[in-house]
């Protein structure tokens, strides 16, 4: 037993990554940003919220807009237990998991109230042993979560807890991805909600025109001046216009979009938001052959065909 635990641990520093043996999948690294273009993937909302209605819903998605995708988005509740059965089968696919992470009342984080369970879910996720960018209470920034939020102090105080909770179980599989809501509204301070260049390997933006007719540039380029000057690859972690603004200019916005994002070296990596009851409208592309035909342009673009 020990001579063949040896040979599995030699064989994981001679692949220098991840591998499979007897002795379980050894984590390594987490999501590195591709050198050149960007990764494109979803979350695609499903007609059964079951976890095989989640992986037949993706794969739909892939079919429809003609490949792979190389990220597979899931969103998860504060207590739910997780990686799931489908953010299982889509890393075993090869996909990178990106998990959304919903937040509680931060005073009860910060309390400890909770650390048994933040615990578990390090370990649960280092011992998926997969690439995972890990998306805890994103769009803080948004009025709504003031209760959970409370403050921005309080936020990231919160954070760096979980954060520091993973590392003393040496997590080093999961890419903490802070993304707050991109607005175009000019007295955005997204730099009050940031934990720090320590405590976070990518920042990220949900980038949606809302009930407005701005463009994916117009709503994104007050957090870009902000990101610029943070030295870290950026994800944009859902984007898209509501079906209601019309197939025509609809499709226009999602080509605009690639364009934006094609000449944006810093963004490494965005999710379309696929789902046909969000909180602002309808998203879906699914049943508007203008629109999946515009996003199906971003899956046929060497740009974004990274891996």
């Amino acid at each position: 037993m020990t001579r063949y635990v040896l040979h599995c641990l030699i064989l994981a520093v001679a692949l220098g990554s991840m591998v499979l043996c007897g002795c379980g999948r050894v984590p390594q690294d987490g999501v590195k940003a591709p050198e050149h273009g960007a990764l494109f993937g979803a979350y695609v909302n499903p007609t059964t919220y079951t976890e095989q209605g989640r992986i037949a819903a993706f794969l739909e998605f892939e079919s429809a807009v003609g490949r792979p995708l190389d990220v597979f988005h899931d969103f998860h509740k504060w207590r739910d237990k997780f990686p799931s059965r489908a953010d299982r089968y889509f890393a075993e696919r090869d996909s990178i998991l990106l998990l959304s992470w919903a937040g509680t009342d931060v005073r009860d984080i910060l309390s400890g109230r909770y650390d048994d369970m933040i615990r578990q879910r390090a370990r649960d996720l280092k011992n998926l042993g997969y690439p995972v960018l890990l998306r805890w209470r994103w769009e803080m920034n948004r009025p709504n979560l003031l209760n959970q939020v409370r403050s921005a102090s309080s936020y990231v105080a919160a954070w760096r807890h979980i954060h520091d909770i993973f590392q003393r179980e040496r997590v080093t599989n999961v890419s903490w991805t802070w993304c707050p809501l991109a607005s175009v509204k000019k007295d955005q301070d997204y730099g009050a909600y940031y934990p720090g260049d320590s405590y976070v390997d990518w920042i990220c933006a949900d980038v949606y025109p809302g009930y407005s007719s701005a463009t994916f540039a117009q709503v994104v380029d007050g957090f870009m001046v902000w990101a610029r000057q943070v030295h870290k690859p950026i994800l944009i972690g859902e984007f898209g216009q509501r079906r209601a603004a019309g197939s025509a200019a609809r499709s226009r916005w999602i080509r605009a979009a690639k364009n934006y994002v094609s000449k944006t070296p810093q963004i490494k990596a965005v999710c379309y938001f696929e789902s046909d009851n969000g909180a602002g409208g309808a998203y879906d592309v699914s049943r508007d052959p203008a629109s999946l035909a515009a996003l199906r342009g971003w899956a046929n673009s060497p740009y974004f065909e990274t891996r």
